[in-house]
């Protein structure tokens, strides 16, 4: 077996002004050496159009410079939690790619989309993506975030593998109650052609529950399965799986066998420090409790092997903190953050830290280089059942030596493109210090689909419904018009033929209790409910 890593070191960064940003579920895309950051929530977009940011590091503090996008490519959102890997491919532009799976919308909507981003050009002062999203046909994986995607090769063959995460309820067990409940998706593989986008499912008898922020690492056509959270019984059990997959021609064979050796552990990073080396650093083993231990994982052919590794000296603020949360830079280095303190002078400033697994021999030049070092975000969500804070949101400032400043009151709408919206010119919803109005709020305020136009959303709560009319609206098939546009549907809205109305012996009529007079508030929802 090949010798261990070095012991790690900690590098704290200095961060700068503009904390709003980048939150737990954060990505981190490699390109030759170069690290770009993805899934910002509500990024400036005449700043960075497309939210992927170059990390900039010099003299111990971390810059964000913006990424551009071909005019051939497609929309990508800030997705959070998603599956990332990287994807060979056969032209010099596609050497190195990666594979964006899934993951969660800033309005906590799941994606089912795949989306394939390579570099086409870069300068001192320009980088340039290319982003396609990829048809799927066949048995499409559903909605998912939490999960993981690998490539695996076998005789000459690739195939892409996506397994495990979280998904929402089925749409039609949600209600306004359990809107936000989420469920593990059911254990089966999902082998993805990356010509053709044909998906074809697997259920394996040894995968008996589901699991999710777990980790997978891949050797030729053998995927690796470490640890995981299983939502249903909220546990962590020791998993370690191996995934036999074989490509003859013709159909796929996938074989699975559990191994021992495994461990508990949700949320953790890993990163590769040799060919067959990898690390894994942080993670939970409950809900509140961090895991401060690493790990060191040796992989060869057939054989992984996993043991227990030194950690580095913990600074006391990371000894203490409840959460922290982070991603693999590549080359051995991750990158992780946990909230500041009430001593900072902005009060959502966070901590953050370049920790490096292995030992490398550098001058002050490769130093700033290496602090530039591909993988998923192993961050676990906030509000399922982990310390994680889904509303936090943490930031970097900007360099804007390229860029025009950025103005706020340039924004351009952003509820056409599915963010935290302005419902009405009234609405006082603010997504960085909301607290839950109605009980059967969980991770988000409620929202109820205006049928006007096109259709838009708008807070239940800017339109002061009730908590059983919002259930109301929520559970029945009625079509809802907001405050601004019920007059116009009313006026083009084609009244239905109401039969007369039977009239009743006088006697009937005098025992019935007294008509109760509506409200100012209970006529605006009459107004705005139509059949």
């Amino acid at each position: 077996m090949a010798s261990l890593p070095e012991n790690m070191t900690l590098q704290m960064i200095q961060t700068i002004n503009n904390s709003s940003l980048i939150q737990p579920g954060f990505s981190l895309l490699n390109f030759d050496g170069q690290v770009f950051l993805f899934g910002q929530k509500g990024w400036p977009k005449r700043s960075c159009p497309t939210g992927i940011f170059l990390l900039d590091f010099k003299k111990d503090e971390l810059k964000l410079k913006p990424a551009f996008f071909s005019k051939e490519s497609c929309y990508l959102p800030p997705l959070r939690y998603p599956a990332i890997c990287t994807l060979k491919g056969h032209t010099e532009s596609e050497k190195c790619q990666y594979i964006i799976h899934g993951g969660k919308t800033p309005n906590n909507e799941l994606s089912d989309k795949m989306y394939i981003i390579n570099m086409v050009s870069r300068n001192n002062k320009k980088t340039t993506f290319r982003c396609i999203e990829k048809e799927l046909d066949g048995e499409i994986p559903e909605a998912r975030y939490g999960h993981t995607v690998n490539v695996v090769h076998s005789q000459d063959k690739s195939m892409i593998v996506i397994i495990g995460g979280r998904s929402y309820m089925a749409c039609g067990q949600r209600t306004t109650e359990n809107w936000n409940s989420v469920v593990d998706c059911m254990p089966h593989v999902f082998l993805v052609d990356p010509e053709f986008g044909c998906c074809t499912s697997y259920a394996l008898p040894e995968l008996q529950g589901g699991f999710s922020f777990h980790l997978s690492l891949v050797r030729n056509d053998t995927l690796y399965v470490i640890g995981g959270h299983c939502i249903e019984n909220n546990t962590r059990p020791p998993n370690l799986y191996r995934i036999k997959i074989d490509l003859p021609i013709g159909s796929p064979a996938v074989s699975c066998c559990f191994l021992p050796g495994g461990i508990s552990v949700s949320s953790a990073i890993m990163t590769q420090t040799r060919e067959r080396e990898f690390v894994i650093i942080g993670g939970y083993h409950s809900d509140n409790q961090k895991r401060m231990v690493c790990n060191a994982i040796n992989l060869e052919d057939n054989k992984i092997i996993i043991v227990e590794k030194e950690a580095p000296e913990w600074t006391p603020d990371i000894k203490h903190c409840k959460i922290w949360f982070g991603s693999d830079m590549g080359n051995g280095a991750i990158l992780f953050g946990i909230p500041g303190d009430n001593r900072q002078l902005i009060s959502d400033a966070n901590y953050f830290y370049i920790l490096r697994c292995q030992r490398v021999e550098e001058s002050e030049e490769d130093s700033e280089q290496m602090a530039q070092i591909c993988s998923q975000s192993s961050t676990e969500d906030a509000g399922d059942s982990t310390p994680f804070e889904d509303s936090e949101e943490f930031t970097f400032g900007f360099d804007t030596n390229n860029i025009d400043t950025y103005n706020e009151d340039d924004e351009e709408d952003e509820s056409e493109a599915g963010y935290w919206i302005t419902c009405s010119v009234g609405c006082e919803v603010d997504i960085n210090t909301w607290v839950p109005l109605y009980s059967t709020e969980l991770n988000k305020p409620a929202m109820i689909f205006c049928s006007s136009g096109d259709g838009h959303w708008v807070h239940a709560q800017c339109m002061d419904l009730s908590e059983n009319m919002l259930i109301h609206l929520s559970e029945a098939n009625i079509k809802y018009f907001c405050i601004e546009h019920v007059r116009l549907a009313r006026g083009l809205q084609t009244p239905k033929e109401v039969p007369p109305v039977e009239k009743q012996p006088m006697k009937a009529l005098r025992r019935k209790a007294p008509m109760k007079i509506a409200t100012p508030a209970k006529k605006s929802f009459v107004r705005k409910l139509f059949e």
